[in-house]
């Protein structure tokens, strides 16, 4: 079976990673329910790596940002597309960003579908 999986990097201000951590992890457990089969979101730890381009130059981070990196696995490209369609419409979605909203810019994230071409 080769999984299906949503990927994303996104820009995230320093001072804002513990109330990000808590929505993350709220956020999980709605996709979990909801059928995904894996999801995990990562904190940049060791970015500045030379003679490539890192992740803080190809999320946009400014000096006071970290970069998440963050996956969410699935059995295929349409169970991916029931399990969001359901997470979307999960009412806690709307209650977890609160009054203030994302702790991140929204517009400076990178998201998208992946076919899986190795499996080990």
């Amino acid at each position: 079976m080769s999984l299906y999986v949503d990927g994303f990097v996104l820009p995230l201000p320093k001072d804002k990673i513990e109330v990000y951590k808590e929505i993350a992890g709220k956020a999980s457990k709605v996709w979990k329910e909801y059928g995904a089969l894996e999801y995990r979101e990562c904190i940049g730890d060791d970015l500045e790596i030379k003679d490539v381009l890192n992740f803080p130059a190809l999320a946009n981070a400014g000096p006071d940002e970290t970069v998440v990196f963050a996956f969410i696995t699935y059995k295929s490209r349409e169970h991916r597309d029931e399990v969001n369609a359901k997470v979307m419409a999960d009412p806690r979605m709307n209650e977890m960003c609160g009054a203030e909203g994302m702790p991140f810019d929204c517009k400076k994230m990178a998201y998208g579908g992946f076919k899986t071409i190795v499996e080990a």
